[in-house]
């Protein structure tokens, strides 16, 4: 049956809900007070970079199943349901910041003119499904039934649409039994297991979840600290842990960590969260703490095989924080680059869809037009993000056209042995054994470049 539904801001996660609820047959209204943002949509141009959501957005534009408007009242006119979906960052101490979810309820409260179920789909601490309803039940301006409704997102950005249209699960959480079984019949098209819980269980459940995927890269990438000290490959080792069905294989990648619009924010939401209630939690403590050492880590590798970096020329090669997407909050590239600078490298950077958004954040860097550009004169390549494109380069290419053809694999992405035929001083993450493998020539080069370089500067 077709309902029709609003969705409040069209952020990363707003966006993808109305274009797949339109795509499941339900008549969306997108509801956005950003005017320069609704400008951009109304001409067909998304704010955010998301495979298959553009082509998702114009069907149903075209088709009419979506409509957009900076309007409460005719945003909200006729729903059934209406999904907050605006931003809540971090605050400076953690603390997730609800300013716009506040405003959301306030506005539904006051704007809509008939029973509608309120859907929280935000990620939000504890207790907002509450808070929300508090806010509704002391602004609104009928005497209509109001429900609110618990519905977090597990979306992983890069597969969004995916994610959304062929989930694992769904959790839905309300103390309002007939509300949690309506937004149910919403997915169940999808033909995915539907949690049925309280409010505070489904919120609590994104924040364990996003946690628990943080600390298994976080410990892998312990463990690949220890394979650099052992002469361990961390990929083998991964591999071997990943196969016992007890861990699955999922997010055992080591490397410079995660970052993004979640994990880091939601860490920090569930470490503020325990600290607010007396709980000191030091296990996912210590997850954020690895995950803020990894950049520093693969800069030292850098400095251990350049000596001093300063004037040296540094390539990065990729800059959002994950493939298929132009996010770049909490990326590993902010956190690298601004060390290397630090030291006194000149930067130059490289990304297919991520550069107009990096040079906001960081002016100072030299954009390339491709990884060819980015070699070229270079004293060192990093690579930060794993973009499948970077897969196919020509890497003798790339060595050739190096001042010095180090390359720090910041996500394990090469194979060592083919990077070290193909001229590399090569070093990943966690993969000590290739530090007995390297051609024995390049080293001995590039220590005597070291000196030379030494010499003349003491000469100066």
């Amino acid at each position: 049956m077709v309902k029709s539904i609003s969705v409040i801001g069209a952020g990363y996660v707003g966006l993808v809900t109305a274009a797949c609820f339109a795509e499941l047959g339900h008549r969306v209204t997108l509801l956005e007070i950003d005017g320069e943002r609704l400008n951009a949509l109304e001409q067909g141009v998304l704010p955010v970079h998301e495979p298959d959501l553009p082509e998702l957005w114009q069907r149903h534009w075209a088709g009419g199943r979506l409509r957009l408007t900076s309007d409460y009242e005719q945003g909200l006119d006729g729903s059934e349901f209406v999904f907050i979906a605006v931003g809540t960052p971090s605050t400076r101490n953690g603390r997730p910041d609800l300013r716009w979810v506040r405003s959301a309820a306030r506005g539904i409260a006051e704007a809509a003119n008939g029973p509608i179920i309120v859907v929280n789909k935000s990620t939000v601490p504890v207790g907002t499904a509450d808070l929300v309803a508090g806010i509704i039940a002391r602004y609104k301006r009928s005497n209509h039934n109001f429900a609110v409704v618990s519905n977090p997102e597990f979306l992983r950005e890069g597969l969004a649409v995916f994610d959304f249209l062929h989930p694992i699960r769904v959790v839905v959480g309300s103390a309002d039994v007939n509300a949690a079984q309506a937004v149910a019949q919403l997915y169940e098209p999808l033909g995915c297991p539907i949690i049925l819980c309280d409010a505070r269980t489904a919120e609590l459940s994104k924040y364990a979840s996003n946690a628990f995927l943080a600390a298994r890269i976080s410990f892998i990438n312990e463990i690949a600290l220890l394979c650099d000290k052992l002469g361990v490959n961390v990929v083998d080792v991964a591999r071997v842990v990943g196969m016992e069905p007890r861990c699955g294989d999922g997010y055992l990648g080591a490397g410079l960590g995660w970052g993004g619009s979640c994990l880091p924010k939601d860490v920090r939401g569930l470490i503020y969260m325990a600290a607010s209630r007396g709980v000191s939690a030091p296990l996912i403590r210590s997850v954020l703490r690895v995950n803020l050492r990894q950049p520093r880590m693969v800069v030292a590798k850098l400095q251990k095989l350049l000596g001093s970096t300063k004037g040296k020329t540094v390539g990065i090669l990729g800059l959002s924080f994950k493939p298929n997407s132009d996010d770049m909050r909490e990326a590993s590239s902010l956190s690298v680059i601004s060390l290397l600078q630090e030291q006194g490298c000149r930067i130059k950077a490289y990304d297919p869809v991520a550069m107009k958004t990096a040079a906001k954040l960081m002016p100072t860097v030299t954009y390339c037009a491709d990884a060819y550009e980015v070699a070229e004169g270079s004293d060192a390549l990093i690579l930060v993000t794993e973009w499948d494109e970077f897969k196919e380069l020509d890497m003798r290419r790339i060595s050739s056209s190096m001042n010095c053809p180090i390359l720090i694999d910041g996500r394990n992405l090469y194979d060592p042995e083919q990077m070290i035929k193909a001229g590399f001083i090569y070093e990943g993450v966690g993969r000590g054994e290739i530090s007995r493998k390297q051609p024995k020539a390049a080293l001995v080069k590039h220590k005597i470049q070291l000196e030379l370089e030494a010499v003349e500067s003491i000469q100066s």
